[in-house]
């Protein structure tokens, strides 16, 4: 195997990881709230200090792996996320439980924006875009497995337990992933000359200063509309990784076996989504161009997730309501490796920082529907008041892809 493809295996397995820790407090969320007495207002503010803390690292440890390398930091990101990941375990309040999710999101930061630096390290700019589909698509294989591997857990050993357990994984990784990999292809010890000149002669970057270009930043209008595309896409993502399970039992009367399964069929159909986008994006982009290449797929994609979600609002049936919304996973997932495969496009040598500006601003539309959810169904007792706002979330996301110019590469020195 070559060694750009061991790289991606390791990238693979850290997305699944990434997932099962994330999604596990929504698997296990009734479990938790009914041990510490929260209501689904509490659990939104708990669930959304996790993405408010994840926004606020994700610039700064973007910009940090440009600087020292993904080795380095995805060592120092997965060792502090899975050690808070361990410590959820203890929570015994709803302010303990809400400082440790905010610690663990601060730790989890960066991991997709330094998955992205050493993708740009490590593949030809062809490969991009599928190797981004395999890393989301790892993510969506980690969401499906959650509930089918936590829920049994959680019985066998308690929600307390089933937080250490994932935490020991991930430190584990942590430790092989130092071990073996290299922030270079030609500093990799075993790696062939021929395989190290079909990567490096396929890349498109420039050596850059590393400082967080905060002026670029704000002032750039294709950084602002990757930015704004992104934070509506994650109001979208983020039912599903916080608040599915609570629809689905809570709003929809389904028993955990049936909300298990429907959490499960949505990753499922994201991961599909992920492989297929990342791939028709390349394909598109070898025979059109780059602009239609990664435009058509994530418009397209995010357009017809709109339509899903409010079609599941508006559904009285619980059943279907449950496969529309994964049908929405997997239309929405279509634009996400298309997304971070536009932070290489653009961001060339400052993919870090570029995916890591993109991500704060998800992280916040996570933040925001978060809170809204919990806020909106513990007031109104109505679950699908939410969905219509994400519908058209949606929609203004895939219309801003018209924005979005891969082809432009942006400057990020200062001044």
């Amino acid at each position: 195997m070559k060694y750009r493809y061991r790289t991606l295996a390791f990238l693979f397995a850290l997305s699944i990881i990434t997932f099962l820790d994330r999604v596990c407090m929504n698997v296990v969320s009734k479990y938790v709230k009914a041990d510490l007495g929260l209501n689904n207002q509490e659990l939104g503010w708990i669930l959304g200090a996790f993405s408010l803390a994840y926004a606020l690292f994700e610039i700064p440890t973007g910009a940090m792996g440009d600087r020292l390398g993904p080795r380095r930091v995805l060592t120092r990101v997965v060792l502090w996320w899975s050690g808070f990941t361990a410590l959820t375990g203890t929570a015994f309040n709803f302010l303990y439980l809400l400082v440790v999710r905010f610690l663990f999101g601060m730790g989890e930061a960066g991991a997709y924006p330094n998955a992205t630096i050493a993708i740009s390290r490590w593949f030809p700019a062809i490969e991009v875009g599928r190797a981004q589909s395999a890393i989301w698509a790892a993510g969506r294989i980690g969401g499906a497995l959650t509930p089918l591997l936590v829920i049994p857990l959680v019985h066998a050993v308690g929600w307390r337990w089933a937080f250490v357990v994932l935490g020991v994984v991930g430190a584990l990784w942590a430790v092989g992933w130092f071990i073996w990999f290299r922030d270079e292809p030609h500093t990799m010890e075993g790696i062939s000359e021929e395989e190290i000149l079909e990567i490096e002669t396929g890349r498109n970057l420039k050596q850059t200063d590393h400082a967080i270009p905060w002026k670029t930043i704000i002032l750039n209008p294709d950084i602002w509309a990757l930015m704004l595309m992104c934070h509506l896409f994650f109001y979208g993502s983020y039912f599903f990784t916080n608040w599915s399970s609570t629809y689905f039992q809570e709003g929809r009367h389904m028993t955990e076996e049936q909300s298990k399964n429907f959490i499960s069929l949505s990753y499922f159909l994201g991961a599909i989504g992920c492989v297929v986008g990342g791939i028709l994006s390349d394909f598109l982009t070898k025979k059109y161009g780059l602009k239609v290449g990664r435009r058509a797929v994530a418009l397209t994609g995010l357009g017809l997730s709109s339509f899903f979600f409010l079609a599941a609002g508006l559904t009285p049936d619980d059943q279907l309501a449950g496969y529309l919304l994964a049908i929405c996973v997997l239309t929405k997932d279509l634009a996400l490796p298309v997304a971070f495969a536009v932070c290489v496009d653009i961001g060339k040598r400052n993919a870090g920082t570029v995916a890591g500006s993109m991500n704060f601003a998800g992280q916040m539309g996570g933040f925001f529907i978060t809170i809204i959810f919990g806020m909106v169904v513990e007031n109104t007792k109505n679950f699908n008041i939410p969905l219509f706002l994400i519908a058209g979330c949606l929609f203004v996301a895939a219309l801003l892809w018209l924005k979005i110019d891969p082809t432009k590469t942006v400057n990020l020195k200062e001044g």
